[in-house]
């Protein structure tokens, strides 16, 4: 079984912040492939369900985001799992809005829910899927930034992020990476349009005119002297 975690604070007060975009990925997975309904246990909610062929739970800690670590600990203790069958969907300031990564193992870069993950685990070896949300510009404004609602700007390219995290989420259940950010980056920067209307053939180019031959000249000699003093 493999176990995917979200991050977030728990409450309608930070439901559309920045911070919480772990539970919106796990919240669309949950949505679009029939997993059943929320539940409490762990200090989490928890769905079950299947991505391909394998059996996936769903987790978003209800403690607040630097004690994320205590319901991921209680999940793997009673499921007798280990870190590498976990993998955390989190916010990421390091990266371009709508961007995504994933990566396994490494620092917590200063991420409250991360850090305590680290500690609960007492390793670095889980999954990360890391969801881009940009930066303020002055780590002063960090706090603020995250614990505020996305703007209406941002609408268009979450909604492609999280689509494209669903569309790929059987994958990365299989540990198919490269598969998975396929999906992501289907969504978020699809291939261009060629121009062209569907079922229609690209015109093909133009031949360039040819230019006429001169008509033979058929007077006789005497002719053509004669038409020079005309």
């Amino acid at each position: 079984m493999k176990v995917f975690v979200g991050l977030g604070n728990p409450g309608a007060k930070y439901a559309g912040n920045r911070h919480n975009i772990g539970f919106m990925a796990l919240d669309r997975i949950a949505a679009d492939h029939g997993f059943g309904p929320w539940r409490g246990g762990f200090k989490a909610e928890l769905a079950e369900g299947r991505l391909g062929a394998g059996k996936v739970l769903l987790v978003k800690p209800q403690t607040f985001m630097n004690l994320s670590g205590e319901a991921v600990r209680a999940v793997v203790d009673f499921y007798k799992l280990t870190a590498a069958d976990v993998v955390v969907f989190h916010d990421e300031l390091d990266l371009a809005p709508g961007k995504a990564r994933v990566k396994v193992g490494g620092g917590h870069a200063g991420h409250n829910g991360l850090r305590s993950i680290h500690q609960h685990l007492g390793t670095d070896a889980y999954g990360r899927v890391r969801l881009g949300i940009g930066h303020p510009g002055h780590k002063d404004a960090v706090a603020a930034y995250v614990l505020h609602d996305f703007a209406k700007a941002d609408q268009d390219w979450l909604d492609d992020l999280l689509r494209g995290i669903s569309d790929g989420a059987a994958a990365l259940a299989e540990g198919d990476a490269a598969r998975f950010m396929n999906a992501v980056a289907l969504r978020t920067a699809p291939p261009r349009s060629s121009g062209r209307e569907e079922g229609k053939a690209a015109p093909s180019p133009k031949t360039p005119p040819v230019a006429e031959a001169p008509a033979a000249d058929d007077r006789s000699a005497l002719q053509k002297l004669m038409d020079k003093f005309r």
